[in-house]
């Protein structure tokens, strides 16, 4: 007989535990700002099993009571009752937490919240772990690595150190009023500096105006083009400005419409705000006056590009590019409008009042109206992500990154049809480095949850 009791008493034991092995879970989650994700996979191969979304979940602003209600129903949706008993470890990534020290009040929050969710779902899991939503993110890369730099860059921007999987130096995420700079909040501000500019003569003619201006509700007779606009729907200037006729304010692929403009992380949704929440408010802190706005000594005055360098005063004939090298191909710009003195002080007049009447980090939601204006050549909006691109170097730098070191990205601005991207890639493989983007943190934190159990790292991530 080739049955049970007539093989090795430790074969068959070894063969009980991989069987209880395999039918091991995890649990991974990443909880943001705006939203908490949970995922239930195979503690053995890291394979998605199930799947759960929930309210906010940034471990400093949502009071624990509400946080452990988040947790606990994106747990609940993500893991079927039945197999809640199979689940072995638990990791979670959340904004506005880190392991700097013991008592870390976004730690301790987390912790409290994710262990009051477990208990009351039935969970006894044997690891229960609390990361940075940047560690989880940097651990999402291929093979989950623990060294190397992270790179966030969504309504805010930071950057930091991982070492054994633990970050080790922060540069940058001081938050909209002080730092951040080249997130989508510095972008967005920027674009309705760049408007103002173009409004009062200090700056020349950039399609960000009307974008902006349409985009906060600026009545269309104010708006350069207008007369275009009103007289039948004539195209503005590289077709840009396309109109239904008079009154019809049609959007333009995203140009004039904040709902659905770009969809990066959040920033092209009138209610999402949001990318890497927990990086502390984004920032406009220190931008300097004029990126990339041409000079003009009036209203009527057409002038040439300049660099994002506001010290920099080519003459009109040499136009300088927004990277700032002049050259004889001249930007494609939009013709300057027959935008009168007293529709200019109209659009101002409704422009502020608009901006002042929200959040101030509302205006990341105006960042894929820069991109979308940069794609058509406009090139006050490409000085303006050039510079946001300097600004991000600028914390990777800090950093002192080595050759060959591996950067980990984040966040809306750099994914795949983020608009920095490219530009960002180009300037980090000439410091000889590389960019990994990674979508969010659960698949980070489902690998540190394995990890936890007494896994090996995943040969890729988990999404």
């Amino acid at each position: 007989m080739n049955n049970d009791l007539n093989q090795d008493p430790d074969r068959v034991r070894k063969r009980a535990r991989d069987h209880a092995r395999d039918r091991d879970l995890v649990v991974g989650l990443d909880a943001g700002g705006t939203r908490t994700r949970a995922v239930l996979a195979s503690a053995v191969d890291g394979r998605v099993l199930g799947q759960g979304v929930a309210g906010p979940g940034n471990a400093l602003t949502v009071p624990v009571p509400l946080l452990t209600e988040h947790l606990a129903e994106a747990v609940a949706m993500a893991v079927p009752e039945p197999d809640r008993a199979r689940v072995v470890a638990v990791a979670g990534g959340f904004a506005g937490a880190a392991e700097t020290a013991p008592d870390e009040p976004g730690r301790l929050n987390a912790l409290a919240a994710l262990t009051a969710a477990l208990r009351r779902l039935g969970i006894a899991a044997d690891s229960v772990g609390v990361s940075s939503d940047i560690e989880a993110a940097f651990a999402s890369a291929p093979g989950a690595p623990a060294d190397g730099l992270a790179l966030v860059a969504g309504t805010g921007a930071v950057a930091m150190r991982i070492i054994d999987r633990r970050c080790a130096v922060t540069v940058g995420g001081d938050g909209w009023l002080l730092g951040d700079d080249g997130g989508g909040f510095w972008i967005g501000r920027s674009a309705v500096r760049a408007a103002l500019r173009m409004a009062d003569g200090r700056g020349g003619p950039t399609t960000l105006a009307d974008a902006v201006g349409r985009a906060l509700g600026v009545p269309i007779e104010a708006l350069p083009y207008a007369e275009d606009r009103l007289v039948g729907g004539v195209a503005g200037p590289d077709g840009l400005g396309g109109e239904g006729g008079a009154g019809g304010a049609g959007g333009r692929d995203g140009v004039g419409s904040l709902s659905g403009a770009g969809g990066w992380d959040g920033l092209g949704s009138p209610g999402g705000a949001g990318g890497r929440d927990g990086l502390g408010t984004p920032s406009g802190a220190g931008s300097r006056d004029g990126v990339g706005s041409p000079r003009a000594s009036g209203p009527n005055h057409t002038a040439g590009p300049v660099s994002a360098d506001a010290s920099a005063s080519p003459s009109a004939s040499t136009p300088v590019s927004a990277s700032g090298a002049s050259g004889t191909a001249r930007e494609r710009l939009p013709a300057e409008p027959e935008w009168s003195p007293a529709r200019r002080a109209a659009y101002r007049m409704h422009l502020l009042p608009a901006v002042m009447a929200e959040p101030p980090i509302h205006l990341a939601r105006l960042a894929p109206l820069v991109a979308e204006a940069a794609r058509h050549q406009d090139a006050v909006a490409r000085a303006i992500l050039d510079e946001a691109v300097d600004h991000l170097l600028e914390p990777v730098r800090a950093l002192a990154p080595r050759k060959g070191e591996r950067i980990v990205a984040t966040g809306g601005l750099l994914g795949p049809e983020g608009p920095l991207t490219a530009l960002l890639s180009e300037r980090l493989k000439a410091l000889g480095l590389t960019l990994d983007w990674v979508a969010d943190g659960c698949g980070g934190a489902v690998a540190l949850a394995r990890l936890g159990h007494g896994g090996s790292p995943p040969s890729s991530g988990t999404s």
